[in-house]
């Protein structure tokens, strides 16, 4: 997936709670979740980061640009992301929902 169409999906808070993720780089596959909850003051989280217990952000920018992920953002990291899930579904059933891709 390309960041520009993952980032639109983000910061519209559109689909896309519950995002389940790892980094290729990382021989344990270690699973990363972020999402998006609008009922929140600070509706980003991040889960399994390096911060313990996770985090929160007022937006999507800030949550892509923070470097929680071994020191590095996910925006930095991005294109070794390798997304399992999102919103409970396979990555090709999630994208497939969308009828304009």
């Amino acid at each position: 997936m390309e960041w520009d169409f993952f980032f639109r999906q983000l910061e519209a808070g559109i689909n896309i709670d519950e995002t389940c993720f790892y980094f290729a780089d990382d021989p344990d596959e270690n699973e990363h979740y972020l999402g998006y909850l609008p009922q929140y003051e600070k509706p980003y989280w991040v889960g399994y980061c390096d911060i313990e217990d996770g985090c929160e952000f007022e937006s999507a920018k800030e949550l892509v640009e923070a470097p929680i992920f071994d020191g590095k953002s996910l925006q930095e990291r991005w294109n070794s992301v390798v997304i399992c899930s999102i919103e409970g579904c396979g990555l090709d059933d999630w994208i497939n929902s969308f009828p304009h891709i």
